[in-house]
This record gives C-alpha cells, structure tokens and sequence, in this order.
C-alpha cells in the first residue's frame, strides 16, 4: 500500500460545476419571482375588469343654451341628443343644433286649426311625448287630439352625419265628448294598435275616454291608422281623476285620482275592465300622489307623495293568483319635496327626479342612487337620451343644460351582485342569474349567489363520491395488495387522469344520465348494500382463524371478496326496480292510476324538482375525474412511509389494518391532506363536466336530483357572447376573481394545515 495522502483536490468540484449550480441557484429564483409576478398580474387584470362594477354614474355640465323667455311645457331629444326641442305654448316645435352652438329653428305644426267665424280658438289644453317611438301627442280644449311622429333621421349630404328631423302633424282625431277641454292625455302604442286615452273636464266633472286605432297591414306595407273602437271609462272610475296613463302594449290604463288612488283599468277582449285600485301612500298623513310615471318597459309605475317619499310598484302575480297586479317592490330615500319632475331612461331600469333644484339618477333594479346632486338652477323639465349617455334639464330661465353622463353599469351593485332583488314579475326578491332576455325592456338578473353554489354543490357531491373511493382504494393498494397486482393498478388509475374531461361530460349526459334515470333505486341499494357487504366481509374474514386466512397469501385476499362484492352489485342492480314497485309508488296526475315511478315519486313527496341531468350525475362523472388525482397523491405518501415504523408495528404485535390506521395514516396525513386539496381544486374548476352534465340552469337548491350552473361552467358559456368591457363581460371576470380567491383560500388553509400535520407525525 502507499502511504501516500489521498488528493483532497479531487473532492473539489469544478469550476464549471460551481458556475452551473450557480446559475441554477439565480435560474430558480427568478423563475419562481416570475411565477409569483404572473399570478400578481393576472391578479391586478381582474382586478381592474370588475373595479368599474363598483363604481357609481359620473355627470358633467356640457353645455348650455339661452332660449327665449317663454314657459316650455316639455322638454325632448332625438337618442344621441344632438337635436333636442322644446315645445312652445301655441304649439310650434323650437328645435336646439346642439352641434352648431345652440342654433335654433321654429317648426309650426299647424296644430290648432282655424277659429270659426266669431268664435276664439282652439288652445293647447295637454300634451305628452313618446321618448320611445319619438311622437308628440297634444290635445285640444275642443276635444280633439293629433299625434306628431318627429322622424329623426341622419342626413349625410354634406358629407358628414347630422341629425335632422321632418316633424309633421297627422289629422285630429275627436277623442270623448265633442268640444270638451281634455285636461291629460297619452297614449300607447303596439306596433298593430293605438290606444289613445283623455281625462275630458266637462264644469266641475271629469271624465275618461279612450279611442282604440289599428292599422291595417298588407303586402305593399302598413295602412293607414283608422278608429276602431271608443271607450268610455267614466262609469268605472271610483273618484276624480287627475292624472292617466297609458302603456306601450295599448292594452292598460293607469287612472290617478284627487283621493291619492291608483286605478289600474285592463283591457281584456273587447271591453276595459277595473283590475285594481290601491292607495299607494295610505300609510302616510298626506297619501297625495305627486308624479306618477312609468318605469321602462311599462310594468312598473314610478311614484312619489307630496312630502317626497319616492316608492315603485310593479305588476306581478301574487301567491295564489292568476291575475297580475301592483304590488310595491322598492322604496329609495325620500326627495327633499314633491317630485316636479321626471325622465326615464330608454336603456334601462334608470329614472331622473327631482324637486327643485334637486336632481338624482336613480337604478330600480338595484334600488341604488347612480348619482345626486344639488344644481345651480331650478328645474322644470328633464330628459334622459336614448343613448343613456346625456341628461337634459330645462330650468326655470328658459335655459338648457346639457349633461355628460358616464355610467356604463348601473344593473350591478354589492346587493345586486350578492343579495336578494326583488325583480319584475317576481313575487318575492329572490337571487337569479339570467344576463340576456328576449326584449329591449329585459331586466339583467346577475346575482352570483346561484353560481357560487352551484359550485360549492358540484364540488360536494363529486367529493363526496371520490374521497372514499380514492383514499380507501389508495390505503389497499399501498398496505395490502401484493407488489405484483400493485405495478399494475397504480398506473391504470394514472392513466384514468388523463382522460379529457369533455369525453367524461359526453358520457355524462349521453349514457349516464339516462341509465340512471332509470335505476336510481337501485343506486340507493348499491349506497346501502355495497359497503354493508364489504364491512361484513371484512369483519368476517378477519374472524377465522389464521390457519384458514393463510391459505390465501397476503395480498391476494381480493381474490375472496371481489366475487363477492360484484355479486352485491348485481342483485342490489337488478332488484332496484322491484323495490320501486314498493317504496316508490305515486298517483300519476295524467291518468290518476298508482304507478311505482321515482322521477315522479321524488317531486311528490319531498316538492323538489327531478331533472334528468341533475348533481347526481355530475357528482359521480366529476368524481370519477378526481379518484385518480387523490388516488395517486394519497398513495405515493401511503408508500413513502417508512418501513421500519411498518415493522416496528408488527413486530409488537399490531394487525395490518391496525398498523396501516394507527401508524401509516397518521404518518403520511400531510399527504393525504394534500391530495384532498388538490382533487378540491380539481373539482372546483370542473368546466366541461358541468356544462354538458347537467341541465346548466343557475338555481339556488341543494337538492342532488337538480341541476346547477357553477362559476367556471358560467364563464365558460357566457364569456364568447358578452360584448366587450359590457357589464356581464365583467361581471363574469369578477365570477373568476371569486374562483381565484376561493382556490387562494383553500390552498393557503391547506398548506398551514399541512405543515402543522407534517410537524406532528415527522419521523426522526
């Protein structure tokens, strides 16, 4: 041997090795900054999607124009609010170029006809005006009433748009009594039929009539409006009435009276009738009604009191009625008087109203003040543009102001996002998500609660089916079954994870759904039946006595209880319509005969819906998606246990199943905990399952035989319709903030969790 010292050089490593591993060192940790700044960013963009949500209405003076000292009675626009008009006392139209600084033009209607010989005459008594259809109606103190369409139009002849308009006057018609001043009027329109209707001041009396136009329609197009049925309402009213309206199907009339009541006459077949009289400000000292308008849409009815109480009612159907009727659905904060003015907006559920020089912009929907304000000037009139993007006031000098308004979401709030929302129609404030409708007058439903649980139901359900299957299967494979069955499970359940998830929806709804449908006793059985069997099983292979379980090698022991257990699983299969013959038996409402049905057994007894792709469903497609993740996790820490602790165990006497409980489980439960979260997270996100498994109907019910929408699935179906930056656009990107910051909590919680257990079961 050489006494030679060995070279200390060669446990050195090389330079290269130490410029590499240092390289690796700075490589990691800004890839790890990176990760942590993406997720930071993606954060932040959210974050900057739903922050407008939140944000109230934004309003700025633009302009105004001086016109002449007179008293307009009305104020209107054309959508873009680049034309708006005033309506001068003797009947002429003065219009504002908004564009050219404020210039104005007359425009003589010819609305009051020439006075007979030796008599005065006729004078403008009403008038009103459709911001939806842009027609003026103005009635006469001779009992006869015009309607003026505006025709707005762009003209493009000078080479850039400009609005125009060609208002023309059609022929009078005679509306109630001949010659008698109509102190209201209005009028609605169905596109087929017209229905104008009058309050006619005859001495001290007042009386209410209506005339019914139609148009008829042929090949060449639309004819001419012709009368085709008058009515008078005057023996239907209870009280005097000051104040009517009319709404836009041409099938309703609203009645105020002197009195503060409300009287709601119906159109039904040929004749109107009385469908309702309520008082809406009974409650108060004063119960007078100081405006009454009509919210858009023309189903609820905007009121306020002579002390400024500002409440809305809206037509719906009561608990065991077939009849829709007012019914109050809002209250905001009271005006500081008698509302004087009104405008409603032509996009939404918005309202301007005011008294004074007060103004506030008010949301029915979310019962929300978008914007309020005490103006430098006393206001008379006020418009709303089509566009919902400028407000008109009228004030007392015969100014108008023109107004920037900015509020691009009025439909959300924190309440209308999350809280319950009485909406039109509806006869108790309910959580709903419905984001598109079939008309312009739709209401945006986008409360969120039905989405969050609808996934926290999806996730129940899934991890209700996959825990015990995966962590029960995982336990058997690491501790009990022999090493040569266990090369060969563990990758197949790795395999089971790579399965699409859009291939285990369309199995889902094309081949479970039904099969279920018609065996869910026999599901029932197999929840009863199946574990019964394998605890029995258990529990009595481990009462024999060792020289008869040696005869099978450890190990091999599923060879004695799978038979078994497949036969538990065909009888409990196969008996499951014979027990629906017995236990589930119901009264079919067709043909009033007892038939032994579930899906009809279920609704009868317990109220719930049963819908064929329900939670059921999903819960097992979406668990048979995460089995594999707990599965493989769970194992692998099952596994990694020591074996001295295993043998340390059996050496001092412990059984298997005592040493796998009481020394394995506890040892690797940090794993364990981890693949719980983990599959958690799976089960949460679950997009494509969701959305073809079940019926995808946003609905706040717990019940398993429903279905449910949950907040990946919504994004996932909403997303490519929304237009951008639109409210539901993002609103759906909020849907994904709440997933973000659930997964967020549940991983941190985990994590903490993890460590804690990881401290307490470490091994030396």
């Amino acid at each position: 041997m050489s006494d030679r010292a060995p070279d200390a050089s060669r446990f050195e490593p090389s330079r290269k090795t130490l410029l590499f591993d240092r390289f690796m060192t700075h490589f990691i940790k800004i890839g790890g900054v990176l990760v942590i700044t993406a997720v930071l960013g993606i954060f932040l963009y959210i974050l900057i999607q739903i922050v407008p949500l939140f944000q109230g209405a934004k309003v700025k003076e633009l302009a105004t124009v001086a016109l002449p000292k007179a008293e307009y009675p009305l104020v209107g626009s054309d959508e873009s609010a680049l034309l708006p008009f005033v309506v001068q006392p003797q009947g002429k139209l003065l219009f504002i170029d908004v564009e050219a600084g404020g210039a104005t033009s007359e425009v003589d209607l010819g609305i009051i006809p020439p006075a007979a010989e030796g008599a005065a005459p006729p004078s403008i008594s009403a008038l009103n005006y459709s911001d939806r259809r842009q027609e003026l109606i103005f009635a006469l103190s001779n009992g006869t009433v015009s309607i003026v369409p505006l025709n707005y139009s762009v003209d493009f002849s000078a080479g850039k748009g400009k609005v125009v308009q060609n208002a023309k006057a059609n022929e009078a018609i005679p509306l109630g009594n001949p010659g008698a001043a109509i102190a209201e009027i209005d009028f609605g329109d169905s596109g087929d039929a017209k229905l104008i209707a009058g309050i006619q001041q005859i001495g001290d009396q007042a009386e209410l009539h209506a005339v019914r136009m139609t148009r008829k329609r042929s090949l060449i197009g639309a004819g001419k409006l012709v009368v085709d049925k008058t009515y008078n309402l005057t023996p239907l009213l209870k009280g005097k009435p000051v104040g009517l309206l009319v709404s836009s199907q041409a099938d309703s009339v609203i009645v105020l009276t002197t009195e503060g009541d409300i009287q709601y006459f119906f159109r039904s077949g040929e004749e109107f009738e009385l469908r309702q009289s309520f008082r809406p400000f009974g409650d108060l000292a004063d119960p007078t009604v100081a405006s009454m308008n009509f919210l858009f849409g023309d189903v609820s009815l905007v009121l306020s009191s002579a002390s400024g109480v500002n409440r809305v009612f809206s037509l719906l159907r009561p608990e065991g009625s077939d009849t829709r009727t007012f019914v109050q659905t809002k209250q905001f904060p009271e005006l500081p008087g008698a509302a004087s003015f009104y405008a409603g907006s032509l996009r939404n559920k918005a309202f301007l109203t005011g008294a004074g020089k007060f103004a506030s912009l008010r949301f029915s929907t979310t019962e929300e003040i978008r914007w309020e304000e005490e103006l430098p000037f006393t206001v008379a009139q006020a418009r709303i543009s089509g566009k919902y993007h400028r407000l008109l006031f009228l004030d007392t000098e015969s100014k108008l102001h023109l107004f920037d308004l900015q509020d691009p979401h009025p439909e959300t709030s924190f309440k209308a996002l999350f809280a319950k929302v009485w909406y039109e129609g509806y006869s108790e404030p309910s959580y709903q998500w419905q984001s598109t409708g079939g008309s312009d007058e739709f209401e945006p439903k986008l409360s969120l609660a039905p989405l969050i649980v609808g996934t926290l139901k999806g996730t129940f359900y899934a991890m209700l089916f996959a825990v015990p299957v995966a962590l029960l299967a995982a336990l058997y494979t690491s501790q009990f079954l022999t090493a040569k069955y266990k090369t060969v499970i563990k990758p197949t359940m790795e395999i089971m994870a790579s399965l699409p998830s859009v291939v285990l929806g369309f199995l889902a709804a094309l081949w479970v759904a039904p099969l279920i449908e018609q065996r869910v006793p026999s599901l029932l059985l197999l929840v009863v039946l199946l574990p019964l069997a394998a605890v029995s099983i258990g529990f009595g292979w481990s009462s024999l006595p060792y020289r008869k379980r040696r005869m099978i090698p450890a190990g091999y022991e599923f060879f004695v209880f799978l038979p078994v257990l497949v036969l538990v699983f065909y009888v409990s299969w196969e008996f499951g319509p014979t027990l629906e013959k017995y236990l589930f038996v119901v009264t079919d409402p067709l043909t009033g005969h007892k038939i032994a049905d579930f899906r009809l057994w279920w609704p009868s007894v317990t109220g719930a819906s049963y819908e064929q792709r329900n939670s059921l469903v999903v819960g097992f497609m979406m668990g048979f998606a995460v089995i594999p993740i707990i599965f493989t996790i769970a194992e692998d820490a099952l596994s990694n246990v020591p074996d001295t602790l295993r043998s340390a165990s059996l050496a001092l006497g412990g059984s298997r199943w005592q040493t796998a409980m009481r020394i394995v489980v506890p040892t690797a439960s940090a794993g364990i905990f981890s693949a719980l979260m983990i599959g958690l997270g799976r089960a949460v996100g679950e997009t494509m399952i969701v959305v073809m498994a079940t019926g995808n109907t946003p609905v706040m019910d717990l019940n398993i035989f429903s279905g449910m929408r949950t907040l990946s699935a919504n994004i996932a179906v909403e997303l490519p319709e929304a237009p951008h930056h639109s409210t539901l656009y993002r609103t759906l990107f909020l849907g994904a903030m709440l997933l973000f910051l659930m997964t967020f909590f549940v991983n941190t919680v985990a994590e903490i969790l993890r460590q804690r257990l990881r401290e307490k079961y470490k091994t030396v």
